[in-house]
């Protein structure tokens, strides 16, 4: 049975722009979009895709949107949750998706200017291909498990804790991938590949969790 949920018309609309995101990226390049719908299962895309890739790929974009838009929506039902309320505030949600999508782009683009810096440019962008990749999958997951947070299911915080389990555990299983496919570049620039690690991966999650869990 599906749960009655009220005023949830902008987190409707946003899975809906989610889904032709997803379907856009379908149309423009069937083979690519199956290949990368078994990305956890085959390594096929990243070895095939990462030869051809591009600064600005519109199909990546694509995916990219839905990743911001279903993140966006997921983050806005933990919100609702933890104040205890079932409005929905737009310019809340606006906020957390612009703030996920600046904080992502400005990542990426750090990580581009630090690879040039150490002269490490075909690791960089190897690895953040296939972070990407693995991250633009995550937006394939979490558009089911809004639906079925918004209409479906009762959120708890077990049920939240467990969707984010998983999704850390896809994200975990990326960079594992990730670090096996270029172990050969990363033996060579050990050094920077730790620091980089220690400087843009770990660090800026800890500074956003100390800014909002007091």
């Amino acid at each position: 049975m599906l749960r009655y949920i009220e005023h949830n018309e902008p987190l409707t609309i946003l899975l809906v722009a989610g889904l032709i995101f997803i379907a856009l990226a379908k149309l423009l390049a069937p083979g690519r979009f199956l290949d990368f719908i078994n990305l956890l299962f085959k390594p096929k895309y990243l070895k095939v895709y990462r030869k051809d890739q591009k600064f600005l790929d519109l199909f990546e974009a694509l995916l990219f949107a839905n990743l911001v838009v279903c993140t966006a929506v997921f983050f806005y039902i933990i919100y609702e949750y933890g104040v205890g309320t079932r409005t929905v505030y737009p310019d809340i949600l606006i906020k957390i998706g612009v703030g996920i999508g600046v904080f992502i782009v400005a990542k990426v683009l750090i990580e581009r200017l630090v690879g040039s810096l150490f002269e490490i440019d075909d690791l960089m962008d190897n690895y953040l291909f296939q972070k990407i990749s693995y991250k633009n999958f995550l937006g394939l997951v979490l558009l089911p498990f809004n639906a079925l947070l918004l209409y479906t299911l009762d959120v708890s915080e077990a049920l939240i804790y467990s969707f984010l389990g998983i999704l850390v555990l896809v994200n975990f299983t990326g960079l594992i991938s990730t670090i096996k496919t270029n172990q050969s570049i990363i033996k060579q620039h050990l050094f920077y590949f730790i620091l980089y690690l220690c400087a843009l991966e770990i660090a800026p999650y800890l500074v956003l969790y100390k800014v909002f869990v007091p």
